[in-house]
């Protein structure tokens, strides 16, 4: 499996001049599983939008297209409205919400919603690919091969972590999660071993202490994280939009001191599992 990171940036998608390297656009992630050339994809934050333009250019298609959300903030659905891919008349995407004890009760209903006409100038029901919205009661699911597992953590509104297996290698994607005065042991059991783990990490841990309560991590909880669990790799995510280039690539060097293989993500990054 390959992951690209298309969306990095928390909260609120950014464009300033500072805050290229690292990237703008809100949390999504591409899988790609290179023995059958198929995708997936994880969240739909802004950064969906280039994800479609590079599957057209790249000639890319398959009949079906699975999205899942780890939740369903706003940060992690603006950019399904330009995903090219749901224009398209010969399309089928499958939006999933896997794991159980989810709040929301009706998947379509958040889409609609956002969508309706006081908000976007084309409706769910007009945007042409045929759209199958699955949220099974269930933590583990097996797909054409790929087990994906989920387990809900803390945050405003509930997250999930997703846990995604395939022949083997294994990477677990961790964000918005808030961990509290300890860390999630139930979280660190859930991801033992993996060969990837992306982490949640907005705030350094003096930020933390004054924003207890927004559902975030700090980098070195992040870094423990990976410790406790095991991971091969670390990969942080989710950076806060007041953290320019400047600063994230500082804080990568902190981190790198303490935890050897760990990157902060950058838009376009590619990381092989």
């Amino acid at each position: 499996m390959k992951v690209k990171f298309y969306g990095t940036r928390g909260s609120l998608p950014v464009c300033e001049p500072g805050f290229q390297e690292f990237g703008g656009n809100t949390t999504c992630l591409q899988i790609r599983f290179e023995d059958t050339g198929r995708i997936g994809i994880i969240d739909a934050g802004t950064g969906i939008r280039k994800l479609g333009r590079d599957l057209k250019a790249a000639g890319h298609f398959q009949e079906e297209i699975v999205i899942g959300f780890s939740h369903f903030h706003w940060d992690h659905i603006q950019g399904f409205p330009f995903f090219g891919p749901a224009f398209d008349n010969n399309q089928r995407l499958r939006l999933i919400a896997l794991g159980k004890g989810r709040e929301i009760s009706n998947l379509q209903d958040i889409f609609t919603f956002q969508m309706q006409g006081a908000f976007f100038p084309v409706q769910l029901d007009n945007m042409g690919a045929e759209m199958i919205f699955f949220q099974p009661n269930l933590n583990t699911y097996e797909l054409r091969g790929t087990k994906t597992s989920a387990i809900r953590h803390n945050h405003p509104g509930g997250a999930y972590t997703y846990r995604v297996e395939r022949y083997g290698k294994t990477f677990a994607f961790c964000t918005d999660i808030e961990h509290g005065k300890g860390i999630d042991q139930n979280v660190v059991d859930f991801c033992k071993g993996v060969d990837l783990l992306i982490h949640d990490a907005q705030f350094t841990k003096e930020e933390l202490e004054k924003k207890r309560g927004w559902g975030h991590s700090s980098y070195d909880q992040a870094i423990q994280v990976a410790e406790m669990c095991g991971a091969k790799q670390l990969v942080m995510t989710h950076h806060d939009p007041d953290h320019d280039d400047v600063f994230l690539k500082k804080i990568e060097k902190y981190c790198q001191d303490r935890f050897k293989d760990c990157v902060l993500a950058r838009e376009g990054m590619e990381v092989q599992v």
